[in-house]
């Protein structure tokens, strides 16, 4: 596990694609967990890598593998090497090459590109060190009333004999790895579970992981972790077939909370409970090979076969959306609305746009962007990275893109039929894996232009392009053959120009030293209360203090401070604001807040900052803290 926590202010978030949604603050910090699995028969082995970003992109893909090509040769490449995104709609953006995906960042972030590319490397380098010899085990089970379909519209246009087949318009399986070393002595844990994260929505600023932030969290401090060991315990709780799917259970932005962070926690809380009673499960053991087969795929020039189409061979598209993208979903609404379909146009501004915008390729839809003819090179990728991966009796398919409920279903059935020969008896879909380009759809719900569906880049028959292709790599893995690598996506890293962010220098207001205290705590607290304190401080952009903190709540035990909480943890929080003074106008304040949690010790506490300003005079980052008053935590009186 290793810290990917990118710039705490001033860089544009990543997710909803709002202008106003810059970050200003952390709720809990950002990480790459990664594990590494190799057969003890053939010496095979795959990296998995579960990151807190909103997708992979196929610039950050491409730089970890040239890293890892440079530190460990041929060990890891591109097919035994899996990343994917958490999905969380709270971290800082920048760091794609294509310029779709940095339009509403204003530009190219270095910081947040290095920062992420880094914390993943080094993910990968802890996992591959402390290889040992384990057992891993397998388990499934049901996550209830943890989403909702949010497009149920587009959902039912699916033929009805299909959705009877399924218990509801959503998948609910979660499928987990424990893995123990041979003396018993819990490792880690991944499992795969779809649902959005953005629990958090798009007026926050505080960079957090979302939903399964809060629940990787759960877990590991049930195992004790200490997230500065290299060798701690994992729980990675990675993305499959959310694409439709809400962790607001009650509509809209509704999660049930009474903000944002506790619908968050009661999302996340959900999936960490099912994935602790998943892990008292061991009753599989995964034995058998380890095997991987990945190509790069042209999507928008894939020649789909009439098996696929359900009648004669249709082509996929150059890329683009449609308006009713540009709507948003329910859970992050953006303007006009969804629906918008060139098959029934309902007002003449409609039928105008559909005149000037649609194409036979992309049948239904009327064309708002279309990325994939823009020049000097598209603004999204359409050479994008399919992979799958096989653990024994379990196979990953890896895929760059959300996919819907429907349409995962269809892709999982296609790829398992290929490998049940083989013992193959689980499949999992990964979405947001190595790369991104939107949404895949099936083709009933493409024809009413949901949000999925105008966000279904390569037209209408992306889904069968994707299931032809998943299967192709499936059948040449159960045939023992190796597959064409297919051609090499674009390497765009010429074309980008890091975005200016933060102050040149910081300073305080005359009189004031960096770490002083504006607005002190109160003399005591109880639990579920939230103490808060003020402090003159730096920019946080400057310095994202990886693999340490900006804060730390303090117990007094005799004449020791010993450390409660950090900004890892979900009850605390670290937030900038500018400040104009005189005479250098780039002065900082920063509130750090610590919600006591129940259970809290009675004791005396102290808050405390850290951070790092950048000198006038030599422009390098200077170290600095500030420490709180002391305060006590009270017990909470009897009831009566």
């Amino acid at each position: 596990m290793y810290d990917i926590t990118g710039p705490v202010a001033e860089v544009r978030m990543l997710g909803y694609a709002m202008l106003h949604q810059m970050t200003r603050g952390l709720r809990n910090r950002l990480r790459s967990r990664a594990f590494v699995v190799e057969s003890v028969c053939s010496g095979e082995r795959v990296a998995l890598v579960t990151a807190d970003l909103g997708f992979l992109t196929q610039s950050i893909h491409a730089a970890v593998l040239q890293r890892l090509g440079e530190r460990f040769g041929d060990r890891y490449g591109k097919d035994n090497v899996l990343l994917a995104a958490t999905h969380t709609h709270s971290g800082p953006g920048g760091y794609s090459h294509y310029f779709l995906y940095n339009l509403s960042i204003l530009g190219f972030s270095e910081a947040t590109f290095r920062i992420a590319v880094d914390g993943i490397v080094e993910s990968i380098a802890r996992a591959d060190a402390n290889l040992t010899p384990a057992r891993v085990y397998l388990a499934t089970g049901e996550v209830e009333n943890a989403g909702i379909n949010r497009s149920p519209v587009a959902y039912d246009e699916n033929p009805i004999a299909e959705r009877s087949a399924y218990a509801g318009d959503t998948d609910e399986r979660m499928t987990l790895l424990r893995f123990d070393a041979d003396g018993g002595r819990p490792l880690g844990t991944l499992n795969w579970f779809g649902v959005h994260a953005t629990s958090v929505g798009n007026t926050h600023r505080l960079i957090n992981g979302d939903n399964k932030g809060y629940a990787a969290q759960v877990v590991e401090r049930e195992y004790d972790v200490d997230y500065s060991r290299a060798d701690t315990f994992v729980a990675a709780f990675a993305q499959a077939v959310e694409g439709d799917v809400s962790p607001n259970i009650f509509g809209g932005t509704d999660g049930g909370g009474d903000d944002d962070f506790a619908s968050a926690a009661i999302s996340g809380r959900k999936q960490a409970q099912r994935a602790l009673e998943l892990m008292r499960d061991r009753s599989r053991r995964v034995g058998g090979p380890i095997e991987v087969r990945q190509a790069y795929v042209a999507m928008d020039a894939v020649r789909v076969g009439a098996e696929w189409t359900g009648g004669g061979a249709a082509p996929t598209c150059p890329a683009a959306i449609g308006f009713s993208m540009l709507a948003g979903a329910e859970d992050g609404r953006g303007i006009g609305r969804e629906g918008l379909t060139c098959a029934e146009p309902d007002g003449w501004w409609q039928r105008a746009a559909c005149w000037a915008t649609t194409t036979e390729c992309q049948a239904e839809k009327p064309i708002a962007v279309e990325m994939g003819s823009k020049k000097p090179h598209p603004w999204t990728p359409e050479v994008l990275p399919l992979q799958l991966v096989r653990l024994g009796p379990l196979a990953v398919v890896a895929i760059p893109f959300e996919i819907t409920t429907m349409a995962g279903r269809r892709l999982r059935s296609a790829v398992a039929h290929e490998l049940a020969p083989m013992g193959v008896s689980e499949v999992v879909v990964a979405g947001l894996a190595n790369a991104y380009a939107g949404y895949v759809a099936t083709r009933e719900e493409y024809r009413i232009q949901h949000y999925e569906g105008a966000s279904t880049h390569f037209g209408p028959w992306t889904l069968a392009a994707l299931i032809q292709e998943s299967a192709s790599l499936a059948r040449a893995m159960r045939e023992g053959h190796p597959v064409d690598p297919g051609p090499v996506p674009r390497d765009l890293s010429d074309f980008q120009d890091d975005a200016p962010g933060g102050p040149t220098h910081d300073a305080t207001p005359l009189g004031v030293a960096f770490g002083d205290v504006y607005s002190d705590v109160r003399d005591s607290y109880r639990a579920g209360e939230t103490a808060s304190v003020v402090f003159a401080g730096a920019h946080p952009g400057g310095d994202s203090r990886i693999q340490d903190t900006f804060l730390a709540v303090e117990r007094r035990g005799g004449e020791e401070w010993r450390r409660v909480a950090d900004d890892s943890d979900w009850d605390t929080a670290m937030s900038w604001e500018r400040e104009l003074c005189l005479p250098a106008m780039a002065c900082s304040r920063i509130t750090v807040t610590w919600d006591v949690p129940e259970g809290a010790r009675p004791g005396t506490y102290r808050i405390r900052h850290m951070g790092s300003y950048r000198s006038l005079l030599t422009r390098r980052l200077v170290p600095y803290s500030g420490i709180s008053s002391e305060f006590e935590v009270v017990a909470a009186p009897a009831p009566n």
